[in-house]
């Protein structure tokens, strides 16, 4: 981006809600995220709340009147769950379908059915990316645990040399992919394309989760060469069902949504025309709205009533699938309210001003912000929000292709290193039955090679296309 493209956006942009110089804002915003940061790892207070007060030290720290502060976190809050509350419902929905109706427990035995000896991590990386697509990460690896530990137990395997194929599956999927709550909300705030967007992130995403998955997981089973601990096998969900969606069916019906968004994006590319009935059709079935929606009303009756679920039972596993969301809809309203504040106080136009003196391509600076928040914070999710709200101005001169990149780059910093901090790590930790050094030297690094691997191929595709 030129010196005249900043000074263009800097005039286009609205007045900031505050006055104070780039030394100030600079100060607030590190004040406001240590703010964040202290709630969350010292304080153990919920993200939503941690977020809300670090949006109003943000105001005060940089001299913004208490009113228009509010008033420009209410306002990123509102946007960002009009714009992305509904997707997360809609997932959340397919998602809970296909845990309860079998679904997933189908693709798992259907695919290991298949698969034996060196074979055996790739199938793993193969369920855990199509079951992790309408999953989100936490109840992934609930659904997944039970099958990583069978299949480790009856085959003799090395716990991580079957348990990191399916834990990189899930974490790319979560960081990489919509409809994940992280990457909708950095498209929804970097206005970048959703379809270019799922496109570039599965191509990004596969060389990454071979390289995390799979090839790591060789190295992870000699550092750390345990055994499925017996106590940690609970009941899968089937188990207690007469009947289980096909295959086919159920396969078809997670990828449906994802299917329509890259059909509208190869008509966009392709025809180029906003006329034309052909890419008319397919805006409409391919945005995410309609895509996920189709998904779900596809999927109560190639999972619910094929599993046998009555209408009484549809409406209560979609009721049940909504009540675990709204803290992830709170959290990620609140991160929309704190990226508003960090714009409208004028950070934004201060990013774009130190990066064209610093130089710093504009991809490794959001994946080097992300990584920073990652660490401090322990929560992919408010990085990768925090991040996008950062670097959004970044994204006003960017091609279509340029914008997709940095949110995948964004994401893949989102992911780097997870620690004590990180929700994520316990779980893994104690259904692994692992010690704290075990989970580093395993699930650590492998989120660490996630999130290099990633941000590589992001810089790769950025000199290619």
């Amino acid at each position: 981006m030129t010196g005249l493209s900043v000074e263009i956006l800097a005039a286009a942009a609205p007045a900031p809600i505050t006055s104070a110089g780039n030394a100030q804002l600079g100060i607030a915003v590190l004040a406001a995220i240590a703010v964040i940061v202290l709630l969350i790892t010292r304080l153990r207070l919920h993200a939503f709340l941690a977020l809300t007060v670090g949006s109003l030290a943000l105001g005060v720290f940089a001299g913004a009147p208490l009113d228009k502060t509010i008033a420009s976190f209410t306002a990123g809050l509102g946007a960002t769950v009009a714009g992305v509350g509904v997707l997360i419902a809609l997932g959340a929905i397919l998602g809970r379908l296909l845990a309860d109706s079998g679904g997933a427990d189908e693709i798992v035995d259907t695919i290991l059915a298949k698969a034996r000896g060196r074979a055996m991590p790739w199938a793993m990386v193969l369920i855990a990316s199509v079951i992790g697509l309408p999953l989100f990460f936490e109840v992934g690896i609930v659904l997944l645990i039970p099958v990583v530990l069978l299949v480790a137990k009856r085959g003799n395997y090395s716990l991580m040399r079957i348990g990191i194929p399916a834990l990189a599956g899930l974490s790319v999927m979560h960081g990489l992919i919509p409809p994940h709550p992280g990457p909708l909300v950095a498209i929804d705030a970097l206005h970048a394309n959703l379809g270019v967007t799922l496109a570039l992130g599965v191509v990004v995403a596969i060389p990454t989760v071979i390289l995390a998955g799979p090839v790591f997981s060789r190295y992870a089973a000699r550092w750390v060469d345990i055994q499925a601990p017996e106590q940690m096998v609970p009941q899968r969900p089937s188990a207690e069902l007469e009947h289980r969606p096909r295959f086919g069916a159920t396969v078809f019906t997670v990828l449906l949504p994802v299917g329509l968004m890259l059909v509208k994006a190869l008509v966009d590319i392709v025809v180029d025309d906003p006329h034309n009935g052909l890419q008319r059709v397919t805006d409409v079935a391919g945005s995410p709205l309609i895509a996920l929606l189709a998904a779900v009303f596809v999927g109560m009756f190639t999972l619910g009533r094929a599993a046998g679920f009555t209408k009484a039972r549809l409406s209560t596993t979609v009721e049940k699938s909504l009540a675990p969301i709204a803290g992830i809809l709170l959290i990620v309203g609140a991160g929309g309210g704190f990226k508003q504040t960090l714009i409208d106080a004028g950070v934004g136009r201060m990013i774009l001003e130190l990066s064209q003196s610093w130089s710093v391509p504009a991809l490794l600076l959001a994946w080097l912000i992300a990584v920073a928040i990652r660490l401090a914070t322990g929560s992919a999710t408010v990085a990768t929000i925090s991040a996008a709200g950062l670097v959004a101005p970044l994204a006003a001169g960017m091609s279509t292709t340029e914008t997709s990149l940095l949110v995948l780059a964004i994401g893949s910093g989102s992911l780097f290193f997870s620690h004590v901090n990180d929700a994520g790590f316990w779980l893994v930790k104690e259904y692994f039955g692992m010690t704290v050094g075990q989970t580093v030297k395993t699930w650590s690094v492998m989120e660490t090679i996630i999130s290099v691997a990633g941000l590589g191929f992001v810089l790769l595709l950025s000199l290619v296309l």
